[in-house]
C-alpha cells in the first residue's frame, strides 16, 4: 500500500457505476438477476472515457440491494473490464464499496484485495445508535484488518467531527475522505482542521456540489453522470483544477438539471435517472431493486431532453 500514490490517485473523478439488472424481476419478486454483460459494458464506457478511479458497489451501484456474492463478483468483473478497456499505463484504481457489520466489511475488503483492488470505500455505518467512539472504532477495525488497502471513509453524517476524522487520519492506510455532507462551509472547516494535505478530500456529492467544495480543499469529486457521459464531468474537473471558475460554472449550469432530476423526491431518483438514461442509450435495462423504484413514466421524457442538452442522442423508441 503506497499511501502517497493513492492520495494522488484520488485527485480526480471517482466513478460510481450502476449495477444493471435483467428485466422482468419487478418489485414483487425483489428484483432481477445482475446482468453482468451489461455491467461490463458500463465499466468499459466509464474507463474508456478516461476515468481512473472506479468504485463498484457504491450507492449508485445499489450496494444495499446486493448480496455479498454479487459484491464480490462486481469487483471481479470491474477489474476484468478495466484491464480490457483502460489505456495502457493509465493506472486505474478500483476502489470497491464495503460496509454492513465489521466482519462483513472486512470480508468484502479481503475479497477485493485478493482480486487486485487497491483501496476500499467504507460506507457510512447505518446502525441507528452510534457514538463518536464507536464510529472511529468501526473504521479503525476495518483499516487494521486490511493493511494492504487504502481506506476511504464515506462521510454522510454532519455529526462526524474534526476530532473523529483527525483520529482516522493518523492511521497509516486511511488515504482519503469521501465527504457527502451538503455543507461547503463545514467541509472547508473540517479540511482545514484535519489538514488539507494529509488526505485526499473528495466531494462525495458529484458535479452539482463540486465547484463549491473546491475552494474548501476538494481535489476530486464522485460522479454517477460518468455512466452516461464523461465529457462534461472531465471538462468540469479541468476547469476546477485550472482555477477557471467562470467556465466551471458554465459546465455546472449545463449538468445541474440532470443532477436536480436525480435529487427529486429526496433523491429517490438518484439511481433510476442514471439507469433510465442508459436504457435510452441502449446500454442496459432500467430495472432497479426495491426499495428503489424506476423513474415514473411521466419523467422519462425529461431524461431524454436532458440527454439532448448534453449532446447525447437517445435511441428511437426506447
Amino acid at each position: 500500500m503506497d499511501r502517497e500514490h493513492l492520495i494522488a490517485a484520488l485527485s480526480t473523478i471517482s466513478a460510481i457505476p450502476v449495477t444493471p439488472f435483467s428485466p422482468g424481476g419487478g418489485m414483487a419478486s425483489g428484483g432481477s438477476e445482475v446482468d453482468w454483460g451489461a455491467y461490463r459494458r458500463v465499466v468499459e464506457r466509464i474507463v474508456g472515457g478516461g476515468v481512473t478511479v472506479v468504485t463498484p458497489n457504491g450507492n449508485t451501484g445499489e450496494f444495499y440491494a446486493l448480496t455479498a456474492e454479487e459484491c464480490d463478483r462486481a469487483v471481479a468483473v470491474t477489474l476484468e473490464a478495466v484491464e480490457g478497456a483502460a489505456t495502457p499505463g493509465a493506472g486505474v484504481l478500483v476502489m470497491p464499496g464495503v460496509g454492513h457489520d465489521v466482519a462483513t466489511a472486512i470480508a468484502l475488503g479481503q475479497g477485493a484485495a485478493r482480486r487486485g483492488a487497491g483501496a476500499v470505500m467504507v460506507h457510512q455505518p447505518v446502525h441507528p445508535y452510534q457514538s463518536a467512539e464507536g464510529w472511529v472504532a468501526y473504521h479503525a477495525a476495518i483499516a487494521a484488518a486490511l493493511p494492504q488497502l487504502g481506506i476511504v471513509p464515506y462521510v454522510r453524517d454532519p455529526n462526524v467531527t474534526v476530532a473523529m476524522l483527525g483520529r482516522l487520519a493518523e492511521l497509516p492506510n486511511v488515504v482519503g475522505v469521501k465527504y457527502a455532507v451538503p455543507n461547503p462551509l463545514q467541509f472547508a472547516s473540517v479540511t482545514a482542521a484535519v489538514g488539507p494535505d494529509r488526505l485526499a478530500w473528495v466531494c462525495g456529492l458529484a458535479e452539482g456540489w463540486a465547484p463549491f467544495f473546491w475552494p474548501g480543499g476538494a481535489v476530486g469529486f464522485t460522479s454517477g453522470l460518468v455512466n452516461v457521459d464523461t465529457g462534461a464531468p472531465f471538462e468540469l474537473l479541468r476547469c476546477l483544477q485550472g482555477g477557471d471558475y467562470p467556465r466551471a460554472m458554465a459546465v455546472w449550469r449545463r449538468v445541474k438539471p440532470f443532477e436536480d432530476l436525480r435529487a427529486r423526491r429526496n433523491a429517490a431518483n438518484n439511481v433510476p435517472v442514471v439507469k433510465e438514461a442508459l436504457a435510452q442509450l441502449g446500454v442496459c435495462d432500467r430495472a432497479v431493486r426495491p426499495p428503489i423504484g424506476e423513474v415514473p413514466e411521466t419523467e422519462r421524457h425529461e431524461v431524454a431532453d436532458l440527454l439532448a442538452t448534453l449532446g447525447i442522442r437517445a435511441l428511437a423508441g426506447v
